[in-house]
């Protein structure tokens, strides 16, 4: 009602002013005649009134849907036009409608196109890497330990570009299964054997044989690789621990990975988790992306787990997924 009293505010103030002109012609040329003026006034707004009346009938259900948001970009497909107004937005909207899916369509495939073009490349890359690995790890010499170190790097920012192209396509990509979950920690750790020993940081695992989770293999062994990095990164104390700790609370297992590094200023900790943020620590570490920690919530949410974390400057971090 209030949309069609906007609407037809300025046929209204015509007519008022209409009327009044018409009036005061006909007081100036001597009809005087009050009541007969008063009764052709009380007419012409009756019928402005049926007009008025008649037209918001008519166009009721096209002001309700104007007035109500629209729940999706579609919405408007099942509503019918009953008057031509109605008709001819109704005929635009499905043209635009049909623009939009067309741009849409061909935008998504670029997009599909360009994430399947990472993911080749990503493998492609992989296997030269592979291949070096395999050329120098009968070698012990100091080149060759840091040749190995570098692609130790190499393969890791790989996979950050490989699982940031797959998220958006998680769904496709999810096998869920109930896990062992020292098994898992075992396995993740003894991946990262390289990394542990270039950081001179011991893993020290405490945890039940018998606890088991339910996750995603693959993706729950990245998310540890990227909590195992960060940790031997910030940890700059010699011969410092990682350590591992799982516990049953209210029927939920809750992994805490704890380090022993720098820790992280509190002004930092509220953005731990955003997307290309650093921070004060990956400022003075050169090696940070500001994906890793991002990445790691965003597999977890879509996991089904929580992940907390908690810091002290100068003490270490500790994180905690909750499965």
């Amino acid at each position: 009602m209030k949309l069609f009293l906007r609407e037809q505010r300025p046929l209204i103030i015509i007519y008022v002013v209409q009327l009044t002109v018409v009036t005061f012609v006909y007081w100036l040329d001597g009809y005087r005649n009050t009541a007969v003026s008063l009764y052709a006034v009380l007419l012409s707004s009756c019928l402005l009134a049926g007009y008025l009346l008649f037209r918001y009938m008519t166009h009721r259900s096209f002001y309700r849907r104007l007035e109500q948001p629209a729940a999706s970009i579609g919405d408007f497909t099942d509503v019918k036009p009953v008057t031509p107004l109605s008709e001819g937005l109704h005929r635009l909207l499905k043209s635009q409608y049909r623009h939009y899916l067309s741009e849409l369509n061909e935008q998504t495939e670029k997009i599909e196109s360009h994430i399947h073009f990472i993911n080749q490349w990503v493998h492609q890359m992989k296997t030269p890497i592979s291949v070096i690995h395999l050329m120098i790890q009968q070698e012990s010499n100091p080149r060759s330990v840091a040749i190995a170190d570098e692609l130790d790097r190499l393969r890791k920012g790989l996979d950050i570009v490989l699982y940031t192209a797959r998220l958006d396509r998680f769904e496709h990509d999810i096998h869920v299964e109930t896990l062992e979950l020292e098994a898992v920690v075992r396995r993740v750790t003894s991946a990262q054997k390289r990394l542990f020993i270039r950081g001179k940081v011991f893993p020290v695992i405490d945890l039940e044989p018998q606890l088991s989770v339910v996750s995603d293999e693959k993706w729950l062994d990245f998310v540890l690789a990227q909590l195992i990095t960060n940790a031997v990164r910030y940890t700059t104390k010699e011969n410092g621990k990682l350590y591992f700790r799982a516990d049953q609370v209210d029927g939920r297992t809750i992994l805490e990975i704890e380090d022993e590094g720098i820790g992280i200023p509190d002004s930092d900790l509220p953005r731990v988790f955003d997307a290309y943020f650093t921070g004060e620590n990956g400022r003075k570490f050169q090696e940070s992306t500001g994906m890793g920690m991002y990445l790691v919530k965003e597999i977890c949410h879509k996991l089904g787990h929580e992940i907390e974390l908690e810091s002290v400057e100068g003490k270490g971090t500790a994180v905690r997924i909750l499965f």
